[in-house]
């Protein structure tokens, strides 16, 4: 039964069976209580550190009323969602209850995919105007912004007194994280779609100019250039030093960072459609959706493929792997539930609208939106 509404609850039971961490222990992730930023790590590891029960049921459901194509980012019990309509939300994680609405943009522009990273009291965003806001988690005014020279699709990271940000304009900014002064700009040959991977105080991210960057954080001096012959809009995870992402030349590839070279390549031999969805990583496992409407799941060492599952349209959402488990959304409106080791189907609730957002874990429960405009809290 549905009652769609600010803060109703709609009863739900699932049995999802354990969701224990088990053999797929957690690769750098955050901590147990938040989801502070897009794929919840500086590396962008797509994992969960919060358990999750073993029946869930959706706790609440929140009409945004414009399409979510941002993923959330959870702390201290507050979620954070930004709208096509241009507003940052912030919800009580429980009860969904509204605690502010920030203005960033107008409808017509609004905030894509840019999903907010929270730190030092500040929630930070970009939209599609182009301009980066840093808003006052207490208050939700905003403390200063910054404009770019395009829109914002790119995700914000927060490393040692900086944010990191990319844009249309073809640049990778730094900005002091407390003031917004720019600090230093990278700039590339195309946009910079991607959210960057930090490494060893490297920034890394594919870009739109067919070229795997490496830019330095202290001063934005460039370490890394490499040529990959890939349009790519997804962003990398890296583990030990290799970064794995799709492109839009069908392929998912892992790069070798000190080796300065590509480890490896995967090209479905039967189905070649680009990767948008940025892909989880864990204990040897990578998994990332495609739009060939498959949820894949490739060995990290090799990129041999260990299996696929068939949705019914293209997958843009980023997986998130809690434990024995990896959730992700499709474009043919459901969020899935499958085994990361056998990709077995678990579990899926069906929005009845595209998701394209990823997946937020923390507090012992699921946040995420669709593009009817609902934010989903599942829990116990």
């Amino acid at each position: 039964m549905r009652q769609w509404g600010n803060g109703v609850v709609v009863l739900l039971v699932v049995a999802l069976g354990a969701w224990s961490a088990g053999a797929f222990a957690p690769v750098a992730a955050a901590q147990t209580s938040s989801w502070s930023q897009f794929r919840n790590s500086p590396a962008l590891t797509g994992i969960a550190a919060s358990t999750l029960p073993a029946t869930l049921r959706l706790q609440w459901t929140y009409e945004a009323g414009y399409a979510i194509e941002s993923s959330a980012a959870v702390v201290n019990g507050v979620a954070y969602v930004g709208t096509s309509g241009g507003a940052l939300l912030a919800l009580d994680a429980a009860t969904g209850k509204l605690k502010w609405s920030y203005e960033a943009t107008s409808d017509d522009l609004g905030i894509g995919e840019s999903s907010p990273a929270v730190a030092n009291g500040l929630v930070y965003i970009g939209d599609l105007d182009g301009v980066f806001h840093a808003v006052d988690i207490v208050t939700g005014k905003a403390r200063w912004t910054f404009k770019t020279g395009a829109e914002i699709k790119s995700s914000p990271v927060v490393v040692g007194g900086k944010v990191l940000i990319g844009s249309y304009d073809g640049h990778l900014y730094a900005l002091d994280a407390a003031t917004g002064t720019l600090l230093w700009k990278a700039a590339t040959d195309n946009y910079v779609h991607s959210t960057p991977a930090i490494w060893n105080g490297v920034a890394y991210f594919g870009g739109c100019d067919e070229i795997f960057h490496g830019i330095r954080i202290s001063d934005g001096t460039s370490v890394l250039a490499l040529s990959t012959g890939a349009y790519t809009a997804a962003s990398p995870a890296i583990v030990d030093g290799i970064a794995y992402y799709g492109t839009f030349a069908n392929e998912v590839v892992a790069v070798d960072i000190a080796a300065r070279k590509v480890k490896w390549r995967f090209l479905d031999p039967d189905r070649q459609f680009p990767f948008y969805s940025s892909s989880a990583v864990a204990n040897g496992t990578m998994i990332l959706g495609g739009r060939d409407k498959n949820i894949r799941a490739l060995d990290m060492a090799t990129g041999t493929q260990r299996w696929v599952f068939r949705t019914r349209a293209r997958v843009e959402s980023s997986p998130a792997i809690v434990g024995t488990r990896v959730i992700v959304g499709s474009s043919d409106g459901k969020l899935y539930v499958l085994d990361v080791a056998s990709g077995e189907k678990l579990w899926e609730f069906d929005a009845a609208a595209p998701i394209t957002a990823s997946p937020a874990v923390a507090g012992g429960r699921v946040i995420i939106g669709d593009g009817d405009g609902r934010i989903y809290a599942f829990g116990s």
